[in-house]
């Protein structure tokens, strides 16, 4: 622990976190973000106070447990004075304060996964969307189609739900047909061997 040089030690759960950023060490630049969920992106020079798994976690900073006590904490963190936006960097996406702290908590207490707050949407050409930050959680992150004739926010709840049931599932080891609560049904198949950082293919029913 080294509060005069701008970091502590936060342990929650048995787990341990370094927190950095903190007056009176260095200012820690805000990131570029290109994904940003009801908050409008923050000007250049705001600051920064990040969250970091602790050295014996190392390699196992992917694993929801980690992941779940980390977005937990960052919950918490996000009702201090002055914090503007929360960014979660694996997904390249920020929220507003109060909407990460409730969808993370909800997640906590069993409900559904922040699919916004700890991951990220991004459209492109006819319809499609892409999963982003997914890789960081279940080794790939996933590419939906067949939903160009949908509004965006309906198409966007299909793969909200999506998202959801493949941290629960995991990416499926063979190509399958799954039902989404509320969201129709939807093919998945990951590419050949499942490798880390490939691309699941989904395409609704």
């Amino acid at each position: 622990m080294s509060a005069d040089a701008g970091w502590i030690e936060l342990l929650s759960d048995g787990l341990t976190f370094d927190l950095a950023g903190l007056a009176p060490g260095p200012v820690i630049a805000a990131p570029a973000i290109a994904n940003w969920y009801g908050v409008k992106p923050v000007p250049n020079g705001c600051a920064a106070i990040t969250l970091a798994a602790g050295p014996h976690l190392a390699g196992a900073e992917h694993l929801l447990p980690v992941v779940r006590v980390a977005a937990a904490l960052v919950a918490s963190l996000s009702a201090l004075p002055g914090v503007r936006t929360v960014s979660w960097l694996p997904a390249d996406c920020a929220t507003r304060p109060d909407w990460f702290a409730t969808a993370v908590e909800a997640w906590v207490r069993g409900g559904p996964f922040p699919a916004l707050a700890l991951s990220a949407l991004e459209r492109g050409e006819q319809g499609v969307l892409a999963s982003r930050g997914l890789d960081f959680l279940i080794g790939q992150d996933f590419r939906l189609t067949g939903c160009s004739d949908l509004a965006p926010d309906d198409a966007a709840r299909i793969a909200i739900r999506l998202t959801d049931w493949l941290v629960v599932h995991g990416a499926p080891e063979t190509p399958r047909e799954v039902e989404l609560e509320g969201a129709g049904s939807v093919w998945i198949a990951a590419e050949p061997g499942g490798e880390p950082g490939g691309m699941i293919e989904a395409r609704r029913r």
